[in-house]
């Protein structure tokens, strides 16, 4: 989906998000070497495998994947004061992500992220509608063919 975040945090959380690809099949949690590839791709040190596929799992359910099961993950973040202020420092992607996640939570735009409900979909995006009320990743895809699906079911209800 083309869909630009301009907060960086958004970004960096849809992306970790998104290393499940539902639709195409693709996961870069499947192997430590495509995780590291992933985590070095943006600067960040990988840390182990098996916390970057809890703390995705764990962020998944809280952005309402309906395939998820609810769980906790955590990260060693610490807080610093610097010239600019208080800032979250961590050695680890996952730690990274969720620092990102925090600062999304506490500027009040979490529950802006969300997960497409459609089955072979589970993308995960940034709603940026006025009311937060965005459901399907895309409208011209995935909305529009849960909407065509839904109608052709009442058509054959009525039929029946």
């Amino acid at each position: 989906m083309s869909e630009r975040p301009e907060h960086p945090d958004v970004a960096l959380v849809i992306a970790f998000l998104n290393t499940l690809d539902v639709e195409e099949g693709t996961d870069a949690l499947h192997s430590a070497e495509s995780w590291q590839d992933w985590a070095a791709d943006r600067g960040l040190t990988p840390g182990p495998l098996t916390g970057a596929r809890s703390t995705r799992a764990a962020l998944r359910s809280a952005a309402g994947d309906p395939d998820s099961t609810p769980r906790e993950a955590s990260a060693a973040i610490e807080v610093r004061v610097n010239a600019d202020g208080p800032v979250f420092t961590t050695t680890s992607a996952t730690g990274a992500v969720l620092s990102a996640a925090a600062r999304l939570s506490v500027l009040g735009l979490w529950d802006r992220v969300k997960i497409c409900p459609a089955d072979d979909c589970r993308w995960a995006f940034y709603d940026q509608s006025r009311n937060h009320s965005r459901t399907w990743c895309s409208m011209q895809s995935c909305g529009n063919r849960e909407k065509a699906r839904a109608w052709r079911e009442r058509a054959a209800a009525e039929a029946n």
